[in-house]
């Protein structure tokens, strides 16, 4: 069994529950409340599941939407430091196989950087986590990071040098014509990974890596269908006019290849894996389960049988995990 360091596993705590509710509204009552059971639980139920799957350490993030659904600022503000406190005393109690994710309120980028420090400074967080686009003042508002305003942010965020999960949500209600009649294409089957991969490109498309050259995303699921279609970003965005050309100085697959690390959280196919790989590399590929929404067995048979090296395999569930995080070995 390859040894292993998972990320993007999920928690909850009291005052989210609300904001994660609608999330599963469409699940079987009994499906729901064996979720909510996980999420919830930083004991046996969760370290057992680890240890049957080899896994060392989880990087704990909090279940979307989180504070990113929470238009007011000021409770987002709130909630986030409440959250990230939760987190830290939990962690506090196994040391030994939790580290976590900081969870930032998006929707201030000043008030996003200093929870971002305390976190880092005082929690002894590992990086941070944001599930997509935030709400701002308005509940039909969607702000993405790109935006000039997120540029002391994001200086922050390099200087401290860890890395940020971008997670996925679902379009807002009012962008969501293009799934009328197909709700089964919401969430995770579909909608999750285009919001997400859009706003990667949007982030690298805005010159953000030109002006911060050391920042590291991660992407989940394999980079959300990314790896399959940057070659034609690039290319098609080259046949541009002067006047549509984005801002970057560089292609899209640079930026791709230089400043995302993505996890296989919650995508256990071998052929998308090893497309992955060439794409990016194995140095920027991280094991992960999506724990609870995925089986972490399913997960952790399947990357121990791949057809890869032992030493490659190591890198990927454990090595890589090490260093981007600065974990202990």
């Amino acid at each position: 069994m390859v040894k292993k360091i998972a990320l993007e596993e999920h928690f909850l705590c009291p005052e989210f529950i609300d904001y994660w509710n609608p999330t599963v509204a469409g699940m079987p009552a009994a499906k729901r409340e064996n979720l909510l059971n996980r999420n919830t639980d930083f004991g046996e139920m969760r370290l057992a599941s680890m240890d049957a799957a080899g896994i060392s350490r989880a990087v704990l993030g909090l279940a979307g939407p989180g504070v990113q659904q929470e238009s007011d600022v000021a409770t987002a503000i709130r909630n986030a430091k409440s959250g990230n406190d939760f987190l830290a005393k939990e962690i506090q109690k196994r040391p030994d196989r939790y580290s976590g994710f900081a969870h930032l309120p998006m929707q201030d980028a000043k008030a996003a950087a200093d929870e971002l420090e305390r976190c880092v400074k005082d929690l002894k967080f590992v990086g941070a986590l944001a599930n997509g686009f935030s709400q701002v003042n308005e509940p039909m508002s969607a702000r993405y990071y790109d935006l000039p305003e997120y540029l002391p942010f994001w200086a922050a965020m390099e200087r401290l040098d860890l890395p940020f999960y971008l997670h996925p949500r679902n379009p807002l209600p009012g962008d969501l014509r293009m799934y009328e009649g197909h709700n089964w294409l919401l969430g995770p089957t579909w909608a999750f990974a285009v919001e997400t991969a859009t706003h990667a490109l949007r982030l690298m498309g805005s010159g953000l890596f030109d002006r911060h050259p050391r920042l590291k995303i991660i992407l989940g699921h394999l980079g959300e269908g990314l790896p399959f279609n940057i070659w034609r970003v690039d290319n098609r965005n080259g046949w541009s006019n002067s006047e549509h050309h984005c801002p970057a100085k560089r292609k899209m697959g640079d930026y791709f290849r230089e400043n995302f690390w993505l996890t296989t959280a919650g995508n256990f196919r071998t052929q998308t894996m090893i497309d992955s790989i060439t794409e990016i590399g194995v140095g920027h590929v991280l094991f992960s389960t999506d724990y609870p929404f995925e089986d972490v067995t399913d997960a952790a048979v399947w990357f121990d049988a791949l057809p890869f090296a032992p030493a490659d395999l190591e890198r990927m569930g454990r090595s890589n995990a090490l260093e981007l995080f600065k974990l202990p070995g």
